[in-house]
């Protein structure tokens, strides 16, 4: 990890200031707060938190760089493979995507399905930025026909209703506030974040509640093995009702969730003592949380096996598992880079495509730290491709 961060400008230290101060307000009214609460005032603040701020946050101009961001082909290959899911779903068939980013995603995906002839009837965004939402319009509405610029619409919640296609998530999870927990004595404590000296933001511990002990000792028995003292790391006690909270009324379709993480057995060996938790500010990433509130990204790794949990208890039907080099190849990767070579404008628009496909699927880059997980509801078998159903390492997710 590079610590040698950047020195934020005047504008967003006066920014983080008022973040800081909020915080600040609410440690003084109620005490030390779990740090789940403290990551969702640090990402979320309405007007204040780092989602929710206007200052570019994709891309090599921002604080990390996506799969979407960087180029076409991430977008291409989820296409190929969702189109057989939205034409099973019917003249209905909906995309609804999670977060968006800068809206590149859904400018790529529309596109390759249009050529697919699979659009689908609408295109959902839920996105809690505002000043996202409005940096998306502007992708989309630049950059796609009107006719399909107007499947587009933005939602402020999950749809209340029943509806039937395609659910996709690219790196939404591990932007979720996460518990914290270490263990003291057998016992399980749960990480909040108080005031020190001058006011500065400190960590405590407190004895964690029945929720948060619970998926501590859930985790402890599909292990078989306890966690040492001084042990710490993350976990997602509310991703069952969030998932179930996003999805439930997904009649029939789809999910895909694109992030990078590990297996459980993979995600809480005994060495990794301290947890997944990053930070990413300006290209760098780091491990403290409490600096730059409101101006770096605050993420953690997925733990997978606590997805396909989550997943099968809302209902689905079956579970694909791949990394995420596997998945693309599983989904046409090597027609849509021929295509996208032949189309290309010169030799250095081909690098730049070599170049891009090398990120998404070398391991040491995105190819094995980026996995997905593909869910189905209601679905005949014949609606997912058949290389995708092959190449399924859900064997992984249960392993000891």
């Amino acid at each position: 990890m590079d610590t040698s961060l950047p020195t934020p400008s005047a504008a967003e230290v006066a920014h983080s200031a008022r973040l800081v101060d909020a915080i600040r307000q609410e440690i003084a009214a109620r005490g030390p707060i779990p740090f789940a609460r403290f990551m969702e005032r640090c990402l979320y603040a309405p007007g204040l938190g780092y989602y929710s701020a206007g200052r570019q946050k994709f891309g090599a101009a921002g604080d990390f760089v996506t799969a979407p961001e960087l180029g076409a082909v991430f977008a291409q290959c989820v296409a190929h493979a969702m189109a057989p899911v939205l034409r099973a779903c019917g003249e209905d068939g909906t995309w609804f995507e999670l977060g968006g980013g800068s809206g590149a995603f859904a400018r790529d995906c529309l596109l390759a399905l249009q050529q697919l002839d699979a659009l689908p009837r609408h295109y959902w965004l839920l996105e809690p930025s505002a000043d996202l939402r409005e940096r998306q319009r502007e992708c989309l509405r630049g950059a796609l026909p009107a006719d399909v610029f107007t499947r587009c619409a933005w939602l402020e919640r999950p749809p209340q209703h029943p509806w039937s296609g395609v659910l996709f998530a690219n790196e939404v999870l591990d932007a979720l506030p996460i518990t914290r927990f270490a263990m003291q004595a057998g016992d399980v404590f749960e990480e909040h974040i108080g005031l020190g000296t001058q006011g500065a933001f400190a960590r405590c511990e407190r004895p964690a509640d029945p929720l948060v002990a619970g998926a501590v000792r859930h985790l402890e028995r599909q292990l078989q093995r306890d966690f040492a003292g001084g042990y710490r790391s993350e976990v997602l006690p509310q991703l069952p009702w969030w998932l179930q909270a996003i999805a439930g009324e997904q009649a029939r379709g789809a999910a895909l969730f694109v992030d990078y993480g590990y297996v459980r057995r993979e995600f809480y060996t005994p060495e990794r003592t301290d947890g997944t938790l990053l930070c990413h500010y300006r290209q760098r990433a780091h491990d403290d949380p409490l600096i730059l509130p409101g101006l770096q990204d605050i993420t953690a790794s997925v733990d997978f096996t606590a997805l396909a949990e989550a997943g099968i208890n809302a209902g689905y039907d079956s579970v694909t598992y791949l990394f995420q080099s596997e998945f693309l190849m599983a989904a046409g990767l090597d027609a849509v880079f021929a295509a996208a070579r032949a189309a290309a404008a010169d030799e250095a628009a081909r690098y730049a495509l070599a170049q891009q496909v090398k990120r998404l699927t070398l391991p040491g880059e995105m190819g094995e730290r980026f996995q997905a997980m593909l869910f189905a509801r209601g679905l005949d078998a014949g609606a997912l491709p058949p290389r995708l159903l092959a190449a399924d390492r859900s064997g992984r997710l249960w392993s000891q």
